[in-house]
């Protein structure tokens, strides 16, 4: 069973800057995408980034385009969401899983972004 271990969120002044982590055991790994979701208070949970096995494709969702960057470790089985220009909009609970069919979800990490 795949599991998804997501660090390294907190509280945050508005134009701050994190770096979340996530730990995925999986065997498989380096051949499979991954991806960042996030879910706000009151909305549904959504997915913002992901990135090819390979690490040479990444995609964004348009509020965060040229403020988040996705990246990946294959030696450490892990996968990295570095965020700048935090906006009080950017508040949620972030999420590492397969883009597009989830599997079983981890606990999250907290963003909290003060203004």
């Amino acid at each position: 069973q795949v599991q998804f271990a997501e660090s390294g969120g907190g509280l945050v002044q508005a134009g701050g800057s994190l770096r979340l982590s996530c730990v995925v055991s999986a065997s498989t790994f380096r051949i499979n995408p991954w991806g960042w979701y996030r879910q706000a208070p009151g909305k549904e949970r959504e997915l913002v980034a992901r990135i090819s096995s390979g690490g040479g494709t990444t995609n964004y969702e348009e509020s965060i385009e040229g403020r988040f960057t996705i990246s990946r470790d294959n030696a450490k089985n892990t996968v990295y969401l570095n965020m700048n220009a935090l906006t009080p909009e950017d508040t949620a609970v972030y999420y590492c899983n397969v883009p597009f069919r989830p599997l079983t979800w981890g606990q999250g990490t907290q963003v909290t972004v003060s203004s």
